[in-house]
């Protein structure tokens, strides 16, 4: 038996004592966090977000980055330009492909069409070039695929239009 004359007398329960303050913290972090479990957060780390599977990209439509080479090929492929590409290829390479000699007095015009115009610088360069043509289609094509020039047209330096009319003396 107690020795507390109250709980003898009347059988009262004794009152709670009150609580201390880091009980009183303990109980109101346990709380919190289980009314952050029922929302779906964790506290101090946002909301929790449901396991998702990122979905499959199809090969060529966005996703992982592709070297920078690889795609501007495809997109020269995709677009049909690959051989204007290569012929401007040929225009910035010109004296890689027909030699630093040649070069320096003939330049590349104009493609089309499989034809491929170039300038010389005097008329003797231009008969030489003329001269050496077959051997220039095959080197041009060994860099741009068979067949892509058939004919090289070459073209002397413009001497100015001609007025019409008789030869004047001067």
């Amino acid at each position: 038996m107690s020795d507390d004359p109250q709980a003898v007398q009347g059988g009262a329960q004794e009152e709670p004592r009150p609580k201390s303050g880091i009980e009183l913290a303990r109980e109101a972090l346990a709380q919190a966090r289980a009314d952050a479990l029922k929302r779906g957060t964790v506290p101090g780390q946002g909301r929790r977000r449901a396991a998702r599977s990122r979905p499959v990209r199809e090969p060529g439509r966005g996703g992982d980055p592709k070297p920078f080479g690889a795609a501007i090929r495809d997109l020269l492929a995709d677009r049909g330009w690959e051989t204007r590409a290569a012929v401007g290829g040929v225009f910035g390479n010109w004296p890689g492909i027909v030699g630093p000699e040649l070069a320096r007095h003939t330049r590349p015009e104009h493609f089309e069409d499989g034809t491929l115009t170039i300038a010389a610088d005097s008329t003797a360069w231009a008969t030489q070039v003329r001269l050496l043509s077959s051997q220039l289609v095959k080197r041009l094509n060994q860099e741009l695929g068979h067949g892509t020039v058939t004919r090289v047209k070459v073209v002397g330096p413009a001497s100015g239009p001609r007025r019409p009319g008789a030869w004047r003396v001067r």
